[in-house]
């Protein structure tokens, strides 16, 4: 598992486009029969995938990063299928997901094991795993169960739909807030006005990308924006200091995910845009 440690915002300026990726970028995702990880210390969150074609894979704590006896001994996990339909097993029990659905697993849980229906059309398991002091009972929803909110305007090339699964409201946690956003045709822009989180981190995960297509992505502190290039099945890391919003060259999606002292979802901090920079 990859360790990466989050600069501040004064570092943040001077640096490169190269050093924005080392640090923010995640792309080393869904290699095929791998669970791949980075481990930031930004609220000590996890962010993961895993592509089961040849056999099963297993979800196993790191010695040296995590010092548990399991994954799950002291944390919580939001799981999204954006692939082909599989089977997650948590501790003997069999939760079948399709695309676009979620499995929330407590913490507590001591063997968790991703497969897909057909290796030829394997699933594509994407997660996040944040530190938990108690335990939540591990839940299913599909698409048909996601709190379903609308945003933005045609006009404003944002008009979007978001999918809320793990959120005080829904599926229950304690740090862990998570869900999609589906772009609407047409549409190009993702959380714009923009926003930022005091009190926690939010990571995104762009997929449903064509591979001519790109994403430029918006971070840094409002006066002090930078961008990064992302492609498909890519996730970027967005500290509590950091806009966190994208345009694109195409119709697109991404999974969102939360975690640090507060899970109410409103809680941002906007930016009018006349303060952008």
């Amino acid at each position: 598992m990859e360790v990466r440690y989050s600069p501040d915002a004064k570092s943040y300026r001077t640096m490169t486009n190269d050093e924005l990726r080392k640090h923010f970028l995640v792309d080393a995702l869904f290699i095929p029969d791998t669970i791949s990880m980075v481990y930031s210390d930004a609220d000590r969150s996890i962010i993961g995938s895993a592509v089961p074609v040849s056999g099963s894979l297993k979800l196993l704590a790191t010695k040296k990063e995590m010092a548990a006896e399991y994954f799950l001994e002291r944390r919580e996990v939001g799981v999204i299928n954006i692939g082909a339909p599989g089977v997650i097993v948590a501790d003997g029990k069999e939760y079948r997901l399709l695309n676009k659905e979620c499995l929330y697993i407590g913490r507590g849980t001591r063997e968790v094991e991703f497969r897909s229906n057909d290796s030829a059309h394997p699933a594509r398991y994407y997660f996040v795993s944040y530190p938990a002091h108690t335990t939540y009972p591990t839940t299913h929803a599909g698409v048909k169960n996601a709190a379903i909110v609308k945003l933005g305007t045609a006009q404003d090339a944002n008009k979007r739909t978001l999918n809320k699964y793990i959120h005080p409201d829904g599926i229950k946690s304690c740090q862990v807030v998570m869900g999609f956003t589906e772009l609407d045709e047409g549409c190009v822009w993702n959380t714009m006005p923009v926003h930022t989180h005091q009190r926690r981190t939010e990571i995104y995960m762009y997929f449903d990308l064509p591979e001519d297509a790109i994403v430029l992505h918006l971070m840094g502190e409002p006066t002090e924006t930078k961008h990064i290039i992302m492609r498909d099945g890519q996730a970027v890391i967005s500290p509590s200091w950091s806009v966190h919003s994208g345009c694109a060259t195409k119709k697109y999606a991404f999974v969102w995910a939360m975690g640090g002292e507060n899970q109410a979802f409103d809680d941002m901090d906007w930016v009018p845009m006349k303060s952008l920079g």
